[in-house]
């Protein structure tokens, strides 16, 4: 055996943070040098990004005023931003003055939901009558076969319950959870980047992506469900903080005061109960009780909370990934959010549950004990076997939806903004609606669902920088984006026949954004660069914000149904499928 005098190894004798693999030590040759290794409580919890005092300097802000924008930013420039969304989604909010594409269903549906506790059967004509009327119309009493859940429709029923069944009444809700959606967006971008700055940039990217803003200012299902999503992502991105702080509290430093990993710890630190995590179940639950393909995103959702888990104690000093105390943590995270989340979603039915059985209540109320009599699950309630048929009739629609429309598109497209949705339309002749008496021809009135083209074709690229980041630097900021978009927006792969439509990728506009904000973040360039590289950097990130902030002015007239000439119209017209 070799005496361990005569071991040609150079590295032993050194501490373990000074020994480096071999490939590092002949690089040294060339001028490599290792990185500075952090301190692993500041590895697990990283400080925010605080602006350079030169910034100050050359703004001529004194240095006390500076300070109090400092600690106040972190609020004060998300709320500027979503102030600047919410005056944009709420202008004009009630026009224009129609029931404008799937608000004949939701609209109408969310009425009769906060009154009967059920949707009904409307007339052919209820539309008009609504319009005419100002929403003084009578609630049939027939029952209507519906095929999303209640909980969105309760959302917009709040809205109409408050100001009226009226076009403002049923764009109040979805207005107002955009703009708190933007809010959201830029906190968590801000804990996710630990920027205020690019946190911002994110929020202030959705406050002015179209499709955001149209599907904020209609009373469709897709917007109340991506705000459930981005409050969920949101309480799992707090619950990964709280569980590295808690990680790093338990470890103890050394006595020259420096935090080093402690397997034994890493390994056997109970997180405690996490009740960020069980918001978060509840919003999911919200969130499948809106839409079912949020049930793809809970699934998601979890696989990232596992993920997260094991990359905290593994930062921690974890030698065994799968520790008796990460199983258990897992196993219990997994249990708890699936049964919030599922009695979160039955409880949503609650008002149909607690309807007649007569067959004057609910849809199927009565099937339990009329055609589903007998069988092997009569041990069940009646209401639970109901429910159940309605679930698994709800199920045959969906997956068997192939019925063609104008509008409908495959989800290859959806990313360059392929086949918008065209929500409304008219073609007013001079001097009516807003159309110019001087127009000379009929002009333009259009809402149409199309995503900011400058926006979204950034994303793209934004998209594939986030996968570099995530395969090849193992950045689980990227990895999380990532997971969103994925959760969102793969699962409408598996159904390429069934009739679908762009509006849906609202759901993942915000993990775009945030994207976008890496990327822009990444072409300013990291800190410590140099102010020739900060310089530039930020004038090319600066035009390229400048740029899609004209794009959505530019498109302005498209997503508030303002009447333009048609050549004008027609300029916008970029592709030939947005038509």
């Amino acid at each position: 055996m070799t005496s361990t005098a005569s071991s040609p190894d150079t590295r032993q004798g050194q501490s373990p943070q000074d020994q480096r693999p071999s490939w590092q030590q002949r690089l040294r040759r060339f001028g490599y040098a290792a990185p500075p290794r952090s301190d692993v409580r500041e590895r697990l919890v990283p400080p925010y990004v605080q602006p350079s005092p030169r910034l100050w300097q050359v703004l001529g802000v004194p240095p006390v005023l500076a300070g109090r924008i400092a600690r106040w930013s972190g609020w004060g420039g998300p709320l500027l931003v979503t102030l600047m969304a919410g005056v944009l989604r709420f202008w004009n909010l009630g026009s224009p003055k129609a029931v404008i594409f799937d608000e004949t269903y939701y609209a109408k549906d969310s009425w009769a939901l906060v009154h009967r506790g059920f949707e009904v059967n409307w007339d052919k004509n209820a539309n008009d009558l609504i319009l005419s009327s100002h929403g003084h119309v009578t609630i049939p009493a027939d029952a209507a076969y519906v095929v999303h859940p209640p909980v969105g429709k309760y959302v917009i029923g709040l809205g109409e319950l408050m100001f009226g069944f009226n076009p403002f009444g049923w764009r109040f809700m979805t207005a107002l959870l955009g703009t708190l959606s933007v809010l959201m967006l830029c906190r968590i971008g801000r804990r996710i980047f630990r920027s205020t700055f690019l946190g911002c940039l994110a929020g202030g990217l959705m406050a002015v992506d179209g499709l955001h803003y149209v599907m904020s200012r209609t009373s469709l299902l897709d917007g109340v469900l991506m705000f459930f999503v981005l409050a969920a992502f949101g309480c799992l991105v707090i619950d990964r903080d709280k569980a590295r702080e808690k990680l790093a509290a338990a470890l103890q430093p050394d006595a020259e005061g420096h935090v080093r990993p402690d397997a034994h710890i890493a390994e056997t630190t109970w997180l405690g109960l996490r009740p960020w995590r069980w918001a978060a179940a509840l919003l999911m639950g919200l969130a499948i009780g809106t839409k079912w393909n949020a049930m793809y995103i809970l699934a998601a959702f979890i696989v990232l909370t596992v993920l997260w888990d094991v990359g905290s104690r593994k930062v921690a000093g974890a030698r065994h990934r799968l520790s008796r105390m990460f199983v258990a943590e897992s196993l219990i995270s997994w249990t708890v959010m699936s049964t919030v989340a599922v009695v979160t979603y039955v409880a949503s039915w609650t008002a149909w549950i607690l309807s007649p059985t007569d067959g004057s209540g609910g849809y199927f109320r009565n099937w339990a004990a009329t055609d589903g009599k007998g069988g092997n699950w009569t041990f069940l309630p009646d209401w639970l076997r109901s429910l159940w048929h309605y679930e698994h009739e709800v199920y045959e629609f969906h997956v068997n939806l192939h019925s063609p429309h104008t509008y409908m598109s495959n989800p290859w497209s959806w990313i360059v903004d392929g086949r918008p949705v065209s929500f409304f339309y008219e073609s007013p002749s001079p001097g009516q609606d807003g159309c110019p008496a001087d127009a000379g021809q009929k002009c333009a009135r259009e809402v149409l669902a199309i995503g900011t083209p400058l926006l979204w074709w950034v994303a793209a690229f934004a998209l594939l920088y986030v996968l570099w980041r995530w395969f090849f630097r193992r950045d689980w900021r990227a990895g999380a984006i990532a997971c969103g978009v994925a959760a969102g927006w793969l699962p409408w792969f598996m159904y390429q026949d069934r009739t679908i439509f762009f509006f849906y990728a609202v759901v993942f506009v915000p993990f775009l954004c945030l994207a976008v904000a890496m990327l822009l973040g990444a072409i300013v360039g990291p800190p410590g660069s140099s102010d020739t590289r900060r310089v530039a950097g930020a004038t090319g990130a600066g035009v390229l914000v400048l740029l899609i902030t004209w794009n959505f002015i530019y498109f302005w007239p498209l997503y508030t149904g303002t009447a333009i000439p048609i050549d004008d119209w027609r300029s916008r017209m970029w592709l030939d499928t947005w038509v």
